[in-house]
């Protein structure tokens, strides 16, 4: 019988993610005239990467209160922040943390690592989705119809 895993296809968007993220941080700190937003003021940046890098952290918190379990009791998990998305964890990371750092760094080519993980995540989110309906069937197709797949929708009302 198939089961949940934790990692899903997160190790598919790290291994396109990652290095580029890694190459773009550092050619933020060799090359900081080319790749940061120039001199200006820079407490504006810190603030919003501040509550960027907070809100990543929040939802990545709140997803595995939820997804650990599931997973553990072979489950589809729809409640929570599972109710805003139906990958909250991918969201956090891509949505919220790489632009996070990227403020923090001052840089405006961190961020584009972000635009590289949605683009693997659409390739290889399906891969998700068809085990989940396998696993659930109606259950899942009822939930994704009404559940946005990648970006948080806190007015959805079910």
């Amino acid at each position: 019988m198939e089961k949940l895993t934790f990692l899903g296809i997160g190790p598919k968007i790290a291994r396109i993610t990652i290095p580029y993220l890694v190459v773009t941080i550092a050619l933020t700190l060799i090359f900081p005239a080319v790749f940061t937003f120039g001199k200006g003021p820079e407490e504006p940046l810190l603030v919003a990467g501040i509550v960027l890098l907070a809100i990543a952290l929040a939802l990545y918190i709140a997803t595995l209160y939820k997804l650990v379990p599931g997973i553990r009791d072979n489950r589809l998990v729809t409640g929570g922040v599972f109710r805003l998305c139906r990958n909250p964890l991918y969201a956090a990371l891509l949505l919220f943390l790489i632009p996070g750092i990227g403020l923090l760094l001052n840089s405006w080519i961190i961020p584009t690592a972000s635009i590289l993980g949605c683009v693997a995540f659409r390739m290889y989110i399906s891969e998700e989705e068809d085990l989940l309906e396998r696993l659930f069937g109606e259950e899942f197709r009822q939930y994704r119809d009404k559940t946005s797949l990648f970006f948080p929708n806190p007015f959805v009302k079910r």
